[in-house]
């Protein structure tokens, strides 16, 4: 195989080269799945039984403690954990994508590659996670007897949502914390900071409507509406201004993520 060396080939073909090195981003995706689950005594059960735990706590505490009520026919529990499952895929993406550059800095100074695999590739293991919590949902709703409705379909729809919404932040983050590393401490206090400002425990409906536009500037809070609606269906209300203000965030933080990754990219082997 000849090698041709051309100037800027790789900035003019970068978007071309995520899908030329797609197997890598395969590889990277399994490897850090893997590592996850490696000689861990609990292993794949802690995914489903972390969620399942935080549901229990939120429920006591907002619906028998506060007396908060869902705001639809699905019970309470279904109602907190139709929000744990996008928040907990978002926040597990966050912070494992943010360290991806500095987790790999043997990889990053030897070959060439588009760096955004790393973080993309760590975000996609969340999506195992998800599964296996999602079937945790399912079988929560039959303990209920709750059946889904046609919403149920729109799902994939919100999770792609959910996905970008972990991304656009982590790719910010991810190139900031290679110039300065202590800056990756600060995602974990971001993220349990986020889950008080979410409303992953109680229905979005308690929100004061005059509150409501400026409390979807959180992109996650459209996200958790959708994903509720998708999930409980039924007569669980639809926020859809909720949901249209929470996507134009995300599209405005996945912008701003990937402008500030591309432009830091090229020093990243230099400063790790």
């Amino acid at each position: 195989m000849v090698t041709v060396l051309e100037a800027d080939r790789a900035e003019r073909n970068y978007w071309r080269d995520l899908w030329r090195y797609r197997e890598l981003f395969q590889i990277l995706a399994w490897r850090d799945f893997a590592v996850r689950y490696r000689q861990t005594v609990v292993g794949v059960t802690w995914a489903g039984l972390r969620p399942l735990l935080t549901m229990i706590i939120l429920t006591v505490i907002f619906n028998r403690v506060a007396g908060l009520q869902s705001d639809g026919p699905a019970p309470y529990a279904l109602l907190v954990m139709a929000g744990i499952l996008p928040w907990t895929f978002f926040a597990t993406g966050l912070a494992d994508a943010s360290g991806s550059l500095l987790a790999n800095t043997n990889l990053l100074t030897k070959v060439y590659f588009p760096r955004m695999i790393l973080p993309t590739a760590t975000i996609l293991v969340s999506v195992v996670d998800f599964v296996i919590q999602l079937a945790i949902m399912a079988a929560m709703m039959a303990w209920y007897h709750f059946v889904p409705g046609w919403h149920i379909l729109t799902l994939p729809l919100f999770m792609a949502m959910a996905f970008l919404a972990a991304l656009g932040p982590a790719l910010w983050i991810t190139a900031i914390s290679v110039r300065y590393r202590d800056f990756r401490f600060v995602t974990p206090f971001l993220v349990q900071f986020g889950l008080y400002v979410t409303p992953v425990g109680f229905a979005f409906s308690k929100i004061p409507e005059a509150w409501r536009m400026a409390y979807s500037l959180n992109p996650m809070v459209g996200v958790i509406n959708a994903f509720r609606w998708a999930i409980l269906g039924g007569d669980t209300p639809f926020y859809g201004q909720s949901v249209a203000i929470s996507a134009a965030v995300i599209a405005l933080f996945l912008w701003q993520g990937v402008r500030q990754f591309r432009k830091l990219e090229n020093s990243f082997a230099d400063l790790i």
